[in-house]
């Protein structure tokens, strides 16, 4: 087996989040469907830009969110995604390279589809309207890919979002075939109800073949994965297919089986300001304890433990001293 370089890998979307205060008034007159995420193309993208207020930039992204919670816990993390040549894109990876992650997907050229944004509008009722341009994340190549980084890292972390598009998705499987052929674990993120409708079928083979080690979802995905509405028969449709099954249910806490045995722990947010980013943070403190041989419920007291930091202010990226908050809460 390859010597170990990293804790976790992850392939996921590389999108910058622009995020400035609003009024109502600039919803209503840019016609944006408030409190909501909707699809824009690189012309509205640039509109919105231009008719924002003064804005706070930084790299997001799903699995990008879940490896900016592992490294600030002091684990050992690479990430490969799409960025182009231009303005976010050397945002996006200064600023993830400035989290201690490390990044090296080459760069498309500024002539093709600008680097990813998420243009969010934050009105006084702490609403967030998000207006996502998908951008150059949705063309990463497999020949992006460094397959090396991939065997020598214990964990593969791919994000279900970015099954979606074709050439991604080509990625992860030969990523997956890399991994495998390491020895190494797999972990995926069903990420949203709207991936599993269209790659449902796909994301149930790769459970059947014995490709995915650890699998994240919440109860509503769980419910679109299986057929089943009810928690617990979910779960019992899952927990034999897959050697590490988490299912985060928001308020309600989280529960984990793995080979048989199982734990569930309880939410420990005290504040909730804004939700982004509640699952990627989850799946930081999870993961961390998952690498380092820890007991499954310490696994998920780590994850409700970085959710709660997420959900107690606005972004997906943590604020607080994520090891402090460890050392306090278990002791």
């Amino acid at each position: 087996m390859t010597q170990t370089r990293y804790d976790v890998i992850a392939i996921g979307n590389a999108i910058v989040d622009i995020m400035a205060a609003s009024d109502d008034a600039t919803i209503e007159r840019l016609s944006l469907n408030k409190g909501g995420m909707t699809l824009v193309d690189a012309d509205g993208a640039r509109r919105l830009y231009d008719a924002m207020g003064p804005a706070k930039e930084i790299s997001g992204g799903s699995a990008a969110n879940t490896l900016a919670g592992l490294a600030a816990l002091g684990a050992d993390c690479a990430f490969i995604g799409q960025v182009a040549d231009d303005q976010f894109g050397r945002v996006f990876a200064h600023d993830i390279r400035a989290g201690g992650i490390d990044f090296d997907t080459p760069a498309r050229s500024e002539s093709e589809p600008p680097t990813a944004q998420c243009l969010i509008f934050v009105t006084p009722d702490a609403q967030r309207t998000m207006n996502t341009f998908l951008g150059a994340s949705q063309y990463l190549p497999a020949a992006a890919l460094d397959e090396s980084a991939i065997a020598a890292a214990k964990v593969l972390y791919l994000e279900g979002y970015l099954w979606d598009p074709e050439e991604p998705r080509a990625a992860m499987r030969r990523a997956i075939d890399a991994a495998r052929g390491a020895g190494r674990e797999v972990a995926f993120t069903l990420s949203e109800v709207f991936v599993i409708d269209r790659h449902g079928d796909d994301f149930r083979s790769l459970i059947a073949e014995g490709l995915i080690d650890v699998l994240f979802a919440n109860h509503t995905e769980l419910a679109a994965l299986t057929g089943e509405s009810e928690l617990e028969a979910g779960i019992a449709a899952l927990a034999g297919k897959v050697p590490t099954l988490v299912v985060t249910c928001g308020a309600e806490g989280a529960t984990a089986v793995r080979v048989g045995e199982r734990a569930t722990v309880p939410s420990v947010a005290t504040t909730v300001v804004d939700t982004t980013g509640a699952g990627d943070l989850f799946a930081s403190g999870f993961l961390f304890g998952h690498v380092n041989g820890e007991p499954l419920e310490t696994c998920l007291k780590r994850g409700a433990i970085c959710a709660a930091e997420i959900i107690s202010h606005y972004g997906a990226r943590p604020e607080a001293d994520l090891k402090a908050l460890m050392a306090e809460r278990l002791g």
